[in-house]
């Protein structure tokens, strides 16, 4: 339990770092600027936070749930596993609706898909690394 109260925590730290990375640098400013008509002036540090940390509960919860039914016979592959798994559903799926429902230049969304994959990647060797469930 006190494993999965730390890992969930540092995931969800995890979470906020590369989110700031992702979405701050340079390069995604610049591919970004299509949302600046409806982006928000200003950010609410305490909600991202607060988001990202429950993210990072969920996730390792979700993991563990999943843990015997993801491919690979070590927690690293199983990590991996969860990892496409969550990208799938998370980042291919909200980058093909975007790409239906607006205009948004196709580097961008590219941009979303390799950002996210790399995140999740990160997140899902952290938890095949460090969450085994309880047998």
């Amino acid at each position: 339990m006190t494993t999965y109260l730390i890992v969930s925590i540092a995931s969800g730290v995890l979470f906020g770092v590369l989110d700031g990375f992702i979405h701050a640098n340079p390069l995604a400013q610049r591919l970004y600027s299509v949302y600046s008509s409806i982006a928000r002036a200003t950010i609410n540090p305490a909600a991202g936070i607060a988001i990202d940390l429950t993210y990072g509960f969920i996730m390792a919860a979700v993991f563990l749930l999943l843990y015997h039914s993801l491919p690979g016979e070590t927690g690293i592959v199983k990590g991996l596993s969860f990892a496409i798994l969550v990208w799938f559903f998370r980042v291919v799926m909200s980058a093909a609706s975007t790409w239906i429902m607006f205009n948004i230049p196709i580097p961008t969304l590219i941009y979303n898909l390799v950002a996210g994959l790399v995140e999740i990647l990160v997140l899902g060797i952290l938890y095949g690394l460090t969450l085994k469930p309880m047998t």
